[in-house]
């Protein structure tokens, strides 16, 4: 093998045959020994240092001598777990459990900066003693009053090191424990973990709950271990949670790398085949979760044995999962992973409870009615659901045929009415789904005269009817909106919908324009062809999207909604194609030439983020939750607008920008570094109002190349300042799929205005890491996990905004005005070019 190899391969360690595993996951015994004999890295020791003397300084009864198991000899200088726990949770508010804080405490436990007085592996929130490494020998000093101060002022960035490598501490001393000691607690953060991990992705939930249990961890030092070698029997298989490797073939050498999230050695377990290639460590420090073949295998046969297979004609048409938890009344419960359209939908229906309200959560069939349309559409829907209430009764009694027909038309009802309150204005674009309601609604009128137990339906289906109807007498008043310059109307109440019309500037190569009028969901043919009548013309036009860095985008004629496509300085353009070449962008595309400091600075830090926060509370509150699918899926396939959901994202961008461009346009330093203040105390606030969008929006803004390379700007930013900003971007860390984020989130309870880009990147991650159809049946598995992240958005909208929560200035409308008209340059070389001015480049 060291002959197939070049540098930095070269010269490998074999760690196959597990002969060389870091025993965090093997053996426990050798990994204590690696903690007492290891010299603790520079920075960690340094942490433990701060942390010891701030417990000294803030809470001295902390760190005394204690009884040890209740004997006569004592136990010098211990904290106690809980103690330790509770006392950094109150430190920071960036501890958010106490989970989190045991991880936290864990990292200096490896480290060994920190020790159980039993040399145990695990830091554990009990009454346990554990003793800082300074204080292992006897009659250490106590730190000196300047030791103190130093470490009061170094406390908030060291707890914020620590929050940062607490997780994956947690994660690596659950996963050594045996996992018959694994607790439920354990068991759901490693399941929290896998539901994250690329290569889990196609498994079901509860084939990664069965992999929770017995994952183990394992990690190796140095770059050219071997993992395992080509030819070599079969084991285990490896994820990658850390580092990378190569995967290399015999007179092939390396092949290809694989990457955080990735996966191997599956196939060897599944053929019972000898290795097809060998793993080589490509970096040090690589981490893995492992699963063994035994329990690969059981986990296999626990699949097979609890998967169920309806057929029709030898073929397959609903997979079905038993349920690990049985339901109330005992029987067994199961869990749709795939089938036909139709199956499932027989199968929602029949497995559908008689005593459950339709405004009562189910979260199998609220699945359904969310994701129906990515593969079956209302049409469809309506006329099986119609069938289905008209079903015949099957041979039997009177009364049975009877109950049958009650209960049929119950369970149809039940779920037109969550159909209903899912879809909202939505239903007035499709016709069909309007009829189905007005006949549906006249059936059980008729019905319910006879049949006693429909009557409570017909109230609130009348409601259904009647506010469609009445919608849809008001929705031939079109509503005309600007939005090819970011002319939007100040006061948005009304969200966009595919039926409105939009007034359109669509400019020629001269620079000149026409407006037009089109359906908010025109496609880029339909636009060209109101452009070519407006303007009398008989060429060919392209439709072009022109940003302000000249940029070129070819818009396709099927493309749908092409305006809400539009970067923030981003125009339209319409033209022959031997123009195409001579298009460029228009001087207002620049953005602006001065900063408007002098126009906010005096207003309140408190009263921007107020009325930022109602504005992007408007705008998140028009996107409907389809408008996720649709962007997910892709629009074209539903002929359907995101015009909503465009202008939030686009709002998102917005402020960013608007960071970037007010640091850059400021000329003085001074200036400089109160802008910096401003924006910090903005995020602050807009974290208050648990606008998440534009905290994010707002620190990301401040971290752009152009910003962050300011050094002088940013070394006269007070230390309080530079201390929440380092707390506000390690919110923005984005290991183990952003992490710091999350736990954040679960914090908050509604209303919220969340973090929009991670929410679609998660869509988009099961989307695209995920088929929609396996053997010719919905992968409902995949509808389930895109709908869970689709629930995190409608939990965030649960609760109303309530906007009495901050009392506006009387210069409210001043301020109201600014955040909705805040003006940027969206072209990154000129807002590099400017921070250059600024502070040129140190030589």
């Amino acid at each position: 093998m060291a002959g197939l190899l070049a540098p930095p391969y070269g010269a490998m360690e074999t760690g196959s045959n597990n002969d060389n595993k870091d025993s965090l996951g093997s053996d426990p015994l050798n990994f204590m020994n690696n903690i007492l004999n290891k010299v603790p890295s520079e920075k960690l020791q340094r942490g433990g240092k701060v942390m010891r003397n701030a417990i000294l300084s803030r809470a001295p009864h902390m760190i005394r001598d204690r009884k040890y198991h209740l004997k006569t000899y004592r136990c010098l200088q211990c904290c106690v777990g809980t103690e330790l726990v509770e006392w950094l949770v109150q430190q920071s508010t960036c501890v958010h459990t106490r989970s989190h804080a045991v991880g936290m405490w864990q990292v200096l436990l490896e480290e060994g900066v920190l020790n159980h007085v039993d040399q145990e592996l695990g830091f554990q929130d009990k009454y346990l003693f554990y003793r800082f490494l300074d204080d292992e020998e006897e009659h250490t000093p106590l730190p000196s009053e300047e030791e103190k101060r130093e470490s009061e002022e170094e406390l908030p960035d060291t707890i914020l090191f620590l929050t940062q490598m607490g997780p994956d501490a947690l994660l690596r001393m659950i996963l050594r424990k045996p996992p018959g000691q694994r607790t439920g607690d354990d068991l759901e953060i490693i399941y929290d973990e896998l539901l994250h991990v690329k290569a889990l992705s196609h498994l079901s939930n509860t084939v990664k709950r069965e992999l929770a249990s017995v994952l183990v961890f394992e990690s190796h030092a140095k770059v050219g271990t071997v993992l395992f070698n080509q030819g070599e029997e079969g084991t285990s298989w490896y994820i990658i949670q850390k580092g990378s490797v190569n995967v290399v073939i015999y007179g092939k050498g390396v092949v290809c790398t694989l990457h955080e999230g990735d996966d191997f050695g599956k196939l060897a377990l599944v053929t019972d085949s000898p290795r097809a290639a060998s793993i080589v460590l490509r970096e040090d420090n690589c981490h893995f979760l492992r699963v063994d073949k035994e329990d690969f295998n059981r986990i296999l046969r626990d699949v097979e044995a609890n998967t169920v297979r309806l057929k029709e004609h030898e073929q397959a048409v609903l997979v079905l999962e038993k349920s690990p938890r049985a339901s109330s009344l005992g029987n067994i419960r199961y869990t749709v992973l795939s089938g036909t359209p139709e199956k499932i939908l027989d199968h929602f229906l029949e497995t559908m409870r008689m005593d459950t309200h339709h405004s009562d959560p189910n979260p199998a069939v609220d699945d359904f009615v969310l994701m129906h349309c990515v593969f079956m559409p209302n049409s469809q829907f309506c006329q099986l659901l119609m069938a289905h209430y008209h079903a015949v009764a099957p041979p039997g009694s009177e009364q049975e045929r009877l109950e049958y027909a009650v209960t049929c038309k119950r369970r149809v009802l039940n779920l037109a009415l969550r159909w209903a309150a899912v879809h909202t204005h939505h239903l007035q674009e499709e016709p069909a789904a309007l009829i189905f309601l007005e006949e549906l609604y006249g059936s059980v009128s008729n019905d319910s005269r006879i049949l006693r137990a429909l009557k409570d339906f017909v109230p609130d289906l009348e409601k259904v009817v009647k506010l469609h109807s009445e919608e849809a007498k008001v929705k031939k008043q079109k509503v005309l909106t600007q939005f090819s310059n970011g002319d939007e109307k100040l006061v948005k109440t009304q969200p966009i919908r595919n039926c409105d019309d939009i007034l359109l500037k669509v400019y020629c190569s001269d620079h000149t324009y026409t407006t037009i009028r089109v359906a908010v969901a025109a496609t880029g043919s339909e636009v060209t062809s109101a452009v070519a009548n407006k303007l009398a013309s008989n060429d060919d036009l392209l439709l072009v999207h022109l940003s302000s860095a000249g940029e070129k985008q070819m818009l396709k004629p099927n493309d749908v909604s092409v305006f809400s496509s539009l970067s923030i300085n981003g125009r339209m353009f319409a033209c022959p194609r031997d123009q195409l070449n001579a298009l460029t962008p228009l001087p207002d595309q620049e953005g602006p030439s001065a900063g408007s400091m002098s126009s906010f600075e005096l207003m309140s830090s408190k009263d921007l983020a107020y009325q930022m926060t109602l504005y992007d509370w408007e705008l998140f509150s028009c996107v409907h939750e389809h408008e996720l699918l649709y962007h997910t899926f892709g629009r074209q396939s539903f002929r359907r607008t995101t015009a909503n959901l465009d202008l939030f994202l686009r709002r998102f961008n917005q402020v960013q920008l608007w960071v970037v461009t007010e640091v850059c346009l400021c000329g003085q330093l001074s200036k400089r570094v109160q802008l910096l203040k401003k924006f910090i105390k903005i995020a602050a606030h807009c974290r208050e109002f648990k606008n998440l969008n534009s905290f994010f929006a707002i620190i990301m803004g401040m971290s752009n190349p152009a910003v962050s390379r300011l050094a002088q700007t940013w070394e006269k930013l007070p230390s309080k300042f530079k201390k929440f900003y380092a707390e506000f971007e390690s919110m923005m860390d984005p290991s183990r799929n952003h992490r710091a984020y999350r736990l954040t989130v679960t914090k908050i309870e509604p209303p919220i205005i969340p973090f929009m880009p991670l929410l679609l990147k998660d869509m988009t991650f099961s989307h695209e890491g995920n088929k929609t159809f396996i053997d010719n049946m919905v992968n409902f598995e995949k509808m389930r996990v895109i709908a869970n992240t689709i629930r995190a958005v409608r939990h965030c909208r649960s609760q109303p905004f309530n906007p009495e929560v901050c009392q506006p200035n009387k210069n409210h409308a001043e301020v109201r005005g600014y955040v909705r008209k805040l003006c940027v340059i969206d072209k990154q070389r000129t807002l590099t070019t400017f921070s250059y001015r600024l502070e040129p480049r140190r030589t």
